[in-house]
């Protein structure tokens, strides 16, 4: 599979949280912090472990849990897939 990117990393959250595809996210969303989107600790282990299913990658919780944006995250995942 691709890399990750943030568009793909908040449809993935929008699926999780159980909202529709009418909610949506200002362009420069990257940097919000995920509480900030309404997303908290439990909401992001949800997220990962929809990531790591999906893409086939080990995504260790300890490496996630000091992640706090989006971009932080789809950085993560990257190197996780490139790291195979």
């Amino acid at each position: 599979m691709a890399e990750l990117t943030v568009p793909e990393l908040m449809r993935v959250m929008r699926e999780c949280a159980g909202e529709d595809e009418s909610v949506t996210f200002a362009d420069d969303v990257g940097g919000a912090d995920f509480a900030d989107l309404g997303y908290d600790s439990l909401a992001v282990l949800e997220v990962t472990s929809r990531l790591s299913h999906d893409y086939g990658v080990t995504l260790p919780e300890d490496g996630v849990a000091g992640l706090r944006t989006p971009d932080e995250m789809v950085r993560f995942v990257n190197a996780r897939l490139a790291s195979g």
